[in-house]
């Protein structure tokens, strides 16, 4: 596993905080990345200086669109699915104003089959 760098840990020490507190959520590890799931399946995980998140497609799309700091995922230089797009913030603890996002993708996760 390759290690975390400075700024992916003070993402996973805030996400930490506010996932995991949620309950059915685990923090694990998924092809080195730093990851967290629900029901086995990952939701959401820190790549590249953001964070990834897996959300239906039409609310991924919506949120590349409506805001500066949400880009297409892409872990490692490849590119994702429509489901997922990547937060980025330079202050970690901003992803604490996106808890309703981590709630939707958690309940987006949990309901899909795949």
């Amino acid at each position: 596993m390759v290690l975390p760098d400075s700024v992916d840990l003070g993402h996973k020490r805030v996400l930490d905080t506010i996932l995991l507190k949620l309950g059915g959520i685990e923090a694990g590890e998924m092809t080195g990345l730093l990851a967290y799931f629900v029901g086995k399946k990952m939701f959401a995980c820190i790549c590249n200086g953001g964070v990834g998140v897996r959300l239906p497609p039409a609310d991924a799309a919506n949120l590349q669109f409506s805001r500066e700091d949400v880009v297409p995922f892409e872990p490692k230089g490849r590119k994702s699915t429509r489901e997922w797009v990547q937060i980025n913030h330079a202050n970690s603890a901003d992803y604490e104003k996106d808890l309703e996002i981590f709630k939707s993708s958690i309940a987006f996760v949990r309901a899909s089959k795949g």
